[in-house]
This record gives structure tokens, C-alpha cells and sequence, in this order.
């Protein structure tokens, strides 16, 4: 018989990869709008026009706020998501350390590169260039999965580094149970993602023991100090009192670098 607090678990777990789905459908369906654009570009150019078209995101010929405050780094446009990856610059036999400085106190991980070769390249090639540097950790969950989900340029779920990576380490955490999960334990930090090879830059911290599919590429463990500002922040809550969201504690990224352990 399944408890209910498995069943709370269990719902939460799909309540997670429900949205991360309804997110990758959004993508898709902004792209297939970007081809169509790009047509109409093209056309344009052919009659000798001098005009271009601006897609703007609330569909009323107003460009949106937060476009002009981004940084091309860090919010790249829907037709960027094809941008091969980064070229492989690190030591695949080595160890590397993602250390963040934020509102809530510095957090630091080790990544392992010879399990997460493509991974561990990504994010330092991400960080080498500051795309971590003045974003947030946008979403806190505090029911069934404990997790703080960072990495986010637009820091509402979607944003991205315009490429994907290969999900790596899937069997690090053990053979998936009867209802289909594995442990993801406290300390760890693994990839967000809309489906399988879709990882970009969004990744979450685990607080708290958690039950997730093995779905998602389990890359860093977070040192002792880290887990505990992390562990703070789950405590504080979500800001609306749900939970799932913003966290009450707002945690802004400053810094974020990589550098070989």
C-alpha cells in the first residue's frame, strides 16, 4: 500500500516534470514562429525593403522590458537553440569547482569531468564568460522534491545558453524503483531539463533527500557549508507561501566561476 506521504512525493515528482514539458513545448512552439519570421525576413529582403521584423513576447507590437536589459549572452533568441556547444577546453581527468557568491551566502560544488565531461565544459565555459553573473535562483520547492533551481538568464523557467547538452551520469544514482524514481540526496546538483538531451544552463540544488526520475544528469556535490546556506534558504519557504515558486529569500547571483579543483 502506498503511504500518503509517497503519494505526495510521487505527485509532486510529476507535477515537476509536467512544467518542465509545458516549457519545452513553449520553445518549440516560439521557434516554429521564428522560421516563419525569418520567411517573411527574407522576402522582404528580396523586394529590396529596408525593414525588418521584431518578435516581441506579449504580442502587442511593444517590446518587452526585460529584452533591452538583457545581455545578449544572457538572453539568447529562441533560433539560437541549434548553437553547437561549447569546444571541449577542460581536462576531461580532472575535478572542477563552481563557486557562486549570492545574497544568501556562497555556495560551491565540485564537479566531477570524468563523469561529466560535456557538462563540466559547458559550465565553465558559461561562467568564464559571466553569464551566471546577475541572474537568480528563480524556483524553490519544499514539498516532495527539495530543490533550488538556478541558472536562469530570464529567471522565469525558460531561459537558456542557446545550445543543448547531452545528458551524462544517469546511472550514478542507481537502478530506478517500482514507481520509477531514484534518490537524488541532499548535496547534489544536477541538470534541469525539458526531456531527454535538452540540458542548457538551468540546474538545481538538493536540500533534502529527493525522489526524482533518473532523468536528469547528476553533475556536482555541494560541500557542507553550501548544503547548509542552501537548507536555509528551503527553510524560509516559498514567497507566496506556496510550495513551489520564487523563494521568500531572494537569492541574486553576483558571481559564479570555475576553476580546476
Amino acid at each position: 500500500m502506498v503511504s500518503s506521504d509517497q503519494r505526495r512525493r510521487q505527485l509532486a515528482r510529476e507535477k515537476f516534470e509536467r512544467q518542465q514539458q509545458r516549457r519545452e513545448e513553449a520553445r518549440r512552439r516560439t521557434r516554429r514562429l521564428t522560421v516563419v519570421i525569418a520567411s517573411a525576413v527574407a522576402v522582404v529582403a528580396v523586394v529590396g525593403v529596408g525593414a525588418y521584423l521584431t518578435l516581441d513576447k506579449n504580442g502587442d507590437g511593444k517590446k518587452d522590458k526585460s529584452d533591452a536589459a538583457a545581455s545578449p549572452s544572457a538572453s539568447p533568441s529562441p533560433s539560437e537553440s541549434s548553437a553547437p556547444e561549447p569546444a571541449m577546453k577542460i581536462d576531461k581527468t580532472s575535478k572542477y569547482t563552481m563557486s557562486i557568491k549570492t545574497s544568501q551566502g556562497d555556495i560551491a560544488f565540485t564537479m566531477d569531468a570524468a563523469k561529466t565531461p560535456h557538462t563540466t565544459n559547458s559550465f565553465k565555459s558559461l561562467a568564464d564568460k559571466g553569464f551566471f553573473d546577475g541572474t537568480k535562483c528563480h524556483r524553490l520547492t519544499t514539498q516532495g522534491i527539495f530543490v533550488l533551481q538556478c541558472g536562469d538568464p530570464k529567471g522565469d523557467g525558460t531561459g537558456g545558453p542557446g545550445y543543448t547538452i547531452p545528458d551524462e551520469n544517469l546511472t550514478a544514482l542507481g537502478k530506478a524503483g517500482a514507481d520509477g524514481a531514484v534518490t537524488y540526496p541532499a548535496g547534489t546538483v544536477a541538470m534541469a531539463n525539458a526531456g531527454p538531451q535538452t540540458g542548457g544552463s538551468q540546474f538545481f540544488l538538493v536540500y533534502k533527500d529527493s525522489k526524482l526520475a533518473p532523468s536528469y544528469t547528476p553533475f556536482g556535490t555541494m560541500d557542507d557549508a553550501s548544503l547548509k546556506a542552501v537548507k536555509d534558504i528551503g527553510a524560509a519557504g516559498v514567497a507566496d507561501g506556496a510550495t513551489d515558486g520564487a523563494p521568500k529569500k531572494a537569492v541574486d547571483i553576483s558571481k559564479a566561476a570555475v576553476a580546476k579543483s
